[in-house]
């Protein structure tokens, strides 16, 4: 499956965030993709299980031809909100679930197929071949292309994937936040052909002012001349620089923050200047 270099996470579109009008969002979805970002990540929590419908009705009037996109969506958690009768968040990863809330999403975004299902998060409850057998009759339907998971560890992905087939997992990876790269997950996803996504691909640096940040502020700064390149671009190019191939999902709604993010796909960091970057966000050489 070919997915853009760079994700438009769409999180913060609706409900949850700017709010977009119809026509905002017919329009933010052009712009996207006359950036290359043509891979849209949902979830149907998103704006408290609203924002795949409103998505899916500025697409109805996009013109925008299917075979051009690629949309993402996860299932799994179970909500607190107007929209569902919970008492409490959960997980739901029955077979019965996974398949009603896929047609539910596919509904609401009006297309006959997702590119690629997650499971949104790991549940101590979920069951391997149930989820094996849900995932089966979705892709024998043709109603999804691929599957995945989301913030699995190993053990996690090797639990499912004795299964079915793990496509990809979407996991939080940033400079301020790499354990994925020590704790074995990008190592495993790397030795099994599982491809990682990254949501919050720009930490805390723009979030928080620590010493952290500030060092790290001080380095990106000595090579944004060298690399003709913003901060923001620099620290997706760090990530893209991992021979895992991450994918970054960027959620800005900014459309200028889209034409500077689109470019960090072909800034390729000189190796020392990938370690620089990270001994600054450590503040220790490594070992």
């Amino acid at each position: 499956m070919n997915y853009s270099k760079i994700i438009a996470g769409t999180m913060t579109w609706g409900n949850w965030g700017k709010q977009f009008s119809k026509k905002e969002m017919e329009a933010f979805m052009h712009h996207c993709i006359e950036q290359q970002i043509t891979t849209f990540d949902h979830a149907d929590i998103y704006g408290g299980y609203t924002n795949e419908s409103q998505f899916g009705d500025a697409y109805a009037i996009s013109g925008i031809d299917r075979e051009h996109i690629q949309l993402i969506s996860k299932c799994g958690i179970q909500y607190i909100t107007e929209n569902r009768n919970n008492k409490v968040k959960h997980y739901d990863y029955s077979k019965d679930y996974i398949i009603w809330s896929t047609e539910n999403s596919l509904k609401h975004l009006k297309t006959d197929y997702l590119d690629l299902l997650l499971l949104h998060r790991p549940s101590p409850l979920m069951h391997p071949n149930e989820i094996a057998e849900a995932i089966t009759i979705l892709k024998k339907e043709g109603k999804i292309k691929s599957f995945g998971v989301s913030n699995f560890t190993p053990s996690q992905m090797e639990l499912l994937g004795l299964r079915i087939d793990i496509d990809v997992n979407q996991i939080e990876f940033s400079l301020t936040q790499h354990t994925a790269m020590h704790d074995g997950t990008l190592d495993y996803m790397l030795t099994n052909g599982i491809k990682p996504m990254c949501w919050s691909p720009l930490g805390i640096v723009f979030k928080d002012e620590t010493n952290q940040t500030q060092r790290i502020h001080k380095q990106l700064e000595a090579l944004t001349d060298k690399y003709n390149a913003s901060k923001d671009q620099l620290l997706l190019a760090w990530i893209l620089k991992h021979p895992a191939q991450i994918t970054p999902v960027v959620g800005t709604t900014n459309k200028e923050r889209i034409v500077a993010t689109s470019k960090a796909a072909a800034i390729d960091l000189e190796l020392e200047d990938w370690f620089l970057i990270l001994t600054a966000c450590q503040g220790h050489k490594v070992p």
